[in-house]
């Protein structure tokens, strides 16, 4: 199951995958217009890798849409097994500063609210928590289920207008640790891939995010940025059985840029 899987690293991960076999639940929420190029481009997954992928346009962060999903995926559940894989790559917050730029010439926009913050921290990191607890409520996790996560450098150094997704990000890395103890007894793991800049359409909605792209291939040891299939292969490989002794963890798929 994958929460935020129209584009990005969500869909990067239904390829992949997909190619390995998975069948894969993607929930998104998009236009009708950027729905029907998503079914366009599923419809060749399928057809390549002979996997079941199923699409729901919901709001995932709404208690009533998910209540009706839920009843929907209990009866995929009942005829192919439950959830190996629980992937939060949900992108939705607020990119606003924290005061108004009074320096002559510069634009004032709207400042970031007490709400931004909370509805941004909810979206990014808690939902998961609610997801998962969820899950576990009506029994729908395999045995050796996997949760992971994704965060980003910008948790804890100073991006342009990213305060609230660096909260919500920082919140999500202490929620993993608490996760990873208290949800271990139900044979769960939770994970979090920290990525390198990698460009893609919620990245270009930081401002300077061009900036953020050079630096990151000035920066990374290996010469370029991240890529999404970069991710998407550490997402696959933590689903492995040979992964089942990682829990707690923040991985850093990122080509060594965090090193400098």
């Amino acid at each position: 199951m994958i929460l935020g899987g129209s584009s990005g690293f969500g869909f990067a991960a239904v390829e992949k995958l997909a190619f390995h076999g998975m069948n894969i639940m993607v929930l998104f929420r998009e236009t009708a217009i950027a729905e029907k190029l998503l079914k366009k481009r599923i419809s060749v997954i399928r057809a390549k890798c002979g996997v079941e992928i199923v699409l729901c346009n919901i709001n995932a962060l709404d208690k009533a849409g998910i209540s009706v999903f839920l009843e929907q995926f209990k009866k995929i559940a009942e005829k192919d097994g439950k959830i190996r894989l629980l992937l939060h790559s949900i992108a939705r917050g607020n990119l606003k500063p924290l005061v108004i730029n009074e320096l002559p010439g510069s634009e004032s926009p709207e400042v970031l609210s007490v709400e931004d913050i909370q509805h941004t921290a909810y979206a990014m990191a808690i939902s998961i928590l609610d997801w998962t607890r969820m899950l576990i409520n009506e029994d729908l996790f395999y045995e050796d289920a996997r949760i992971i996560g994704l965060t980003s450098e910008g948790s804890n150094k100073y991006w342009e207008s990213y305060a609230a997704v660096s909260v919500a990000k920082a919140s999500l890395e202490s929620l993993a640790i608490y996760m990873a103890v208290e949800l271990a007894k139900y044979g769960l793991k939770t994970n979090l891939i920290q990525a390198g800049i990698t460009e893609t359409p919620s990245l270009k909605k930081i401002a300077n995010s061009k900036e953020l792209l050079e630096v990151a291939k000035n920066r990374n040891p290996m010469g370029r940025i991240t890529r999404p299939e970069d991710v998407a292969n550490v997402i696959y490989l933590l689903c492995t059985d040979e992964a089942s002794w990682i829990n707690g963890s923040v991985i850093h798929v990122d080509g060594g840029e965090h090193c400098r």
